[in-house]
């Protein structure tokens, strides 16, 4: 299998940056997959998906965003933000259309879905609504149109602060107390987290992000954040997952946002919370389902 890493230049208002991404099969694939992480997680939650999708003749990108993983980080506190997010999403667009036209020797677009879990979710949901949008499908993991404030302020208090550890095996434990609302994920599944997901600092172990992506949360997020003119606004065949348990997509909002659109189609995943690791099969296969689907195209 055909496995690649890329580094991209973004800008940001201080100026140029590059953006990290792990990419699946073949460049020549013409159905291409973009897979967004959540906030302070890489591009590397989605090895299984990634290998599972470019085993169906899909090219892949799995990027790092800025602050996470091996992209690089901002100078500046204040440019993380969604605003830079989607730029910097949308220069991947162009990065992704770019090398499926010389590696296809066509002008013709790739077909472009798009995964996001939680914060990335958000990301292909400010893309997929704007005119002209290349995302022909979106798939959301647990996020949705209306996010209470107490589920923000429970991500803001973990991301706020930067705990260290001695051993790999204890920021591996770390990982497995803080996000358990991922699932029963087994010793594998949180060794595959925790060893992607970490960086070196001084003999110890750190989360690998830039701790000023926490700006968002310098002050205490006081009203739920509501986004359903961007909902309603998205016309592309839309899946989303949610975990049962999810304090960040409950089921009135999911509820109301199938009455707004009810072409969606919907997977709940019983012993999650937020958000389902996308690494098991009950997770993976309907999102394999949904994108294999021709009748949608």
């Amino acid at each position: 299998m055909t496995i690649d890493i890329s580094k991209h230049y973004c800008l940001n208002p201080a100026g140029f940056h590059r953006i990290a991404s792990t990419n699946w099969g073949a460049l020549h694939h013409a159905r291409t997959a973009i897979c967004a992480h959540g906030f302070s997680r890489n591009g590397r939650d989605f090895d299984r998906l990634a290998a599972a999708l470019a085993e169906r003749d899909y090219r892949v990108y799995c990027p790092d965003a800025v602050g996470r993983g091996a992209s690089d980080w901002l100078t500046q506190r204040s440019h993380y933000n969604y605003d830079q997010y989607v730029r910097d999403s949308a220069t991947l667009v162009s990065h992704a259309t770019a090398s499926y036209a010389e590696a296809s020797q066509t002008p013709a677009p790739p077909h472009l879905d798009w995964i996001g879990t939680s914060m990335g979710g958000m990301v292909g949901m400010m893309l997929a609504a704007r005119p002209g949008t290349p995302i022909r499908r979106l798939v959301l993991n647990d996020i949705g149109a209306c996010i209470s404030a107490q589920s923000l302020n429970r991500i803001g208090a973990y991301v706020s602060t930067t705990p260290t550890f001695a051993t790999l095996a204890a920021y591996q434990a770390h990982l497995a107390e803080i996000h358990a609302s991922f699932g029963p994920l087994g010793d594998a599944g949180w060794r595959h987290l925790a060893e992607h997901s970490y960086r070196l600092e001084n003999g110890r172990y750190l989360p690998h992000y830039d701790p000023a992506i926490a700006s968002a949360f310098d002050e205490p997020i006081e009203e739920d954040v509501e986004t359903w003119d961007l909902w309603t606004a998205i016309e592309v065949p839309t899946l989303i997952i949610r975990g049962e348990q999810s304090d960040l997509l409950s089921a009135e909002t999911l509820d109301r946002m199938v009455e707004l659109r009810p072409d969606t189609q919907v997977v709940e995943i019983a012993d999650a919370g937020h958000a389902p690791a996308l690494m098991r099969e009950q997770e993976l296969e309907p999102i394999l389902a949904f994108l294999m689907d021709s009748a949608a195209d």
